[in-house]
């Protein structure tokens, strides 16, 4: 939830999609990804043109994204589907890449207020939720998008599970937000915490409420960040 609520498939797997969450706490190009079923991320490489090794290239984008009710411009609304992954969608449809959803072993509340309270009791305990699909490695990728609400102040905490759960040391991190009035939070910080043995790149904090707006802006960070050519 951006800090009101918040926001895979593989290379030729995702569907992307739209949506709003954030307020005070719970905070979409032929090379990208094509439509397809969540959470598979592809196992085989594709055959590799001449160049780095493909590990090196090869680009995971891992969102996590809630629906139901959700912040809107200080009130609330409901979104069918969550605000990060309508962002991750418009990011897929640009860069070639896989996409994993990450899934809450225990789903969030469609509910604002109570998911709200959740995300408090997460945060005040240091919390780890499970995740109901985990990846068995990422280590076939040379970059990662983390892509998440910001919930007040902060990823959630599920993202803490997903990013403690493997090694990232060697890759490029790319932090990537939707939120009400946080930013990126203190997302890259954290990461950076997390793994100090990977590069936190520049990240990309985009409104809940403006997601479905902001192609150009999102345009503009892939290029700048090297991402897309």
């Amino acid at each position: 939830m951006s800090t009101p609520l918040l926001n895979i498939s593989r290379r030729s797997a995702l569907r992307g999609a739209a949506a709003g969450l954030t307020g005070a706490l719970l905070t979409v190009g032929t090379a990208g990804c094509t439509p397809g079923r969540d959470t598979t991320v592809a196992s085989t490489p594709s055959q590799a043109p001449a160049g780095p090794p493909q590990s090196s290239r090869r680009i995971l984008l891992a969102y996590f994204s809630r629906a139901g009710e959700n912040y809107y411009y200080g009130g609330r609304t409901n979104l069918d589907v969550g605000n990060t992954e309508v962002l991750a969608g418009m990011i897929s449809a640009l860069v070639p890449c896989d996409m994993y959803r990450i899934e809450a072993a225990d789903p969030y509340p469609d509910g604002y207020d109570a998911t709200v309270a959740r995300n408090v009791r997460e945060q005040n305990g240091d919390a780890r939720p499970a995740i109901a699909n985990p990846l068995p490695a990422i280590d076939q990728y040379g970059s990662v998008i983390l892509a998440s609400g910001i919930w007040n102040v902060r990823a959630p905490m599920i993202m803490a599970t997903f990013t403690e759960s493997y090694d990232f040391t060697g890759k490029t991190v790319f932090p990537v937000t939707t939120h009400a009035m946080s930013g990126l939070g203190t997302a890259p910080r954290d990461y950076r915490e997390s793994y100090p043995g990977a590069t936190i790149a520049e990240g990309l904090a985009v409104k809940g409420e403006e997601v479905r707006g902001a192609a150009t802006d999102i345009k503009a960070w892939l290029q700048a960040t090297g991402l897309l050519a």
